[in-house]
């Protein structure tokens, strides 16, 4: 019994850190610290917690009824969605390493109200997520894949909110910049790793359909 928790407990915690380097917590930490600039904080918590209730519904949607719909509706098998997702990541990861940012300055031109675009989606539920979603429940099971999806959003939920307090203290020791880079060449990497997993999953499906 102790050894079945334990090792629930691990593949829990492996599920959640998978889904929180995909989230990418440190992309937040800017655009949210340009928002507290201009916001009081009962906006900032707002718009935080508007975005991680959207983006949470978005993912759990997806965990329950996006592989059917994926394979019978769109006829799209999990493994180009890998694909595509990978791709997406490994964009955004060179974009980092090269930019410096997560984000266009242009997303944050209008603060009225960007909870649910670009915050929610494709910010924290995007594509890489959406594909975790739909494809952790065959290798950690549906019950720790939705546990995860709601932890790792609540982490990221409270880095949000105490953006303003990072940044400032990132900022003050020139930090941001490279934190910003070694997290983006992170994320291009999971990009890439999605990719293979992808190719290698058509490959086997190849060989198993001749």
């Amino acid at each position: 019994m102790g050894d079945l928790l334990h090792n629930s407990l691990l593949r829990i915690l492996d599920c959640i850190l998978a889904l929180l380097a995909l989230i990418n917590p440190v992309s937040k930490i800017f655009i949210m610290s340009l928002i507290a600039e201009k916001s009081s904080f009962r906006e900032v918590e707002r718009i935080s917690i508007r975005a991680s209730l959207v983006a949470a519904i978005i993912l759990l949607t997806f965990l329950f009824v996006g592989n059917p719909l994926l394979v019978h509706v769109f006829h799209v098998h999990i493994y180009s969605f890998k694909i595509a997702g990978g791709m997406v990541l490994v964009y955004r990861g060179f974009e980092a390493l090269n930019k410096g940012l997560f984000f266009e300055y242009k997303y944050t031109r209008k603060l009225t109200d960007f909870s649910i675009v670009p915050l929610a989606s494709p910010m924290i539920a995007g594509p890489a997520t959406i594909t975790a979603s739909v494809s952790f429940p065959a290798k950690y099971g549906t019950a720790i894949t939705m546990i995860s999806i709601i932890v790792a959003i609540g982490i990221n939920l409270l880095i949000m909110l105490s953006s303003r307090y990072i940044h400032a203290h990132l900022k003050r020791h020139n930090i941001m910049g490279a934190l910003i880079r070694i997290t983006g060449l992170i994320v291009a990497t999971i990009g890439i790793q999605m990719v293979l997993d992808g190719v290698s999953e058509y490959l086997i499906s190849q060989r198993s359909a001749s």
